[in-house]
């Protein structure tokens, strides 16, 4: 298979929102409105397992690279910006790690989506959002080592991280089963009752 073909569909409609050519354009807004979001709101606690579900869920795999490497360039300028992040070379190359960090959650994602059954999209979901995590968390605790850090990996945190994402997707799951709920509205169509 293609490294440009989207994922399996998952439970037939693919948690697709609008029509295929919008895609993009879509999952780009809504991660990157949703970072800005989580950015201001949680600082460093940018749920990037959950917006690498959502883009894999949407997109083929290098749309969902660019789109989520859109969202961490979002979360990078508030964060620098913002809060005010030091200009440090080890704040900075934490900054690199956590975009790898989303880009590993993103790939494992469309990974997870291209190996798991079509059916059950609730858990098709859940699945593709372990593995992300756990891509996400394996790359930033691969850096510690060389920029320290490694006391934030307690279980505590992790799982406290981890539910964030967990609600974090299930409203970015909200959010594209509105906007799919409301589409036909914007195009004119009725619908039938």
């Amino acid at each position: 298979m293609a490294l440009d073909t989207p994922p399996a569909p998952v439970s037939g409609s693919r948690l697709a929102p609008v029509e295929p050519r919008y895609a993009p354009l879509f999952c780009f807004a809504l991660l990157t409105i949703s970072c800005a979001l989580a950015s201001l709101v949680l600082a460093c606690a940018t749920p990037f397992a959950a917006f690498g579900v959502v883009a894999a869920a949407l997109l083929a795999l290098r749309p969902a690279l660019l789109v989520v490497t859109a969202a961490w360039l979002v979360n990078q300028a508030i964060g620098f910006g913002a809060h005010h992040y030091p200009t440090d070379a080890n704040t900075i190359l934490w900054g690199f790690a956590i975009g790898a960090g989303a880009l590993a959650a993103t790939t494992a994602s469309v990974a997870a989506l291209r190996t798991l059954p079509s059916k059950g999209t609730r858990l098709v979901l859940a699945a593709a959002l372990v593995a992300a995590y756990c891509a996400y968390e394996v790359a930033l605790f691969a850096v510690t080592p060389f920029l320290g850090g490694a006391g934030a990996f307690t279980v505590a945190i992790i799982a406290r991280l981890a539910f964030l994402n967990v609600i974090w997707l299930i409203g970015l799951v909200a959010a594209c089963e509105i906007v799919r709920l409301i589409e036909p509205f914007r195009k004119g169509r009725a619908v039938s009752t």
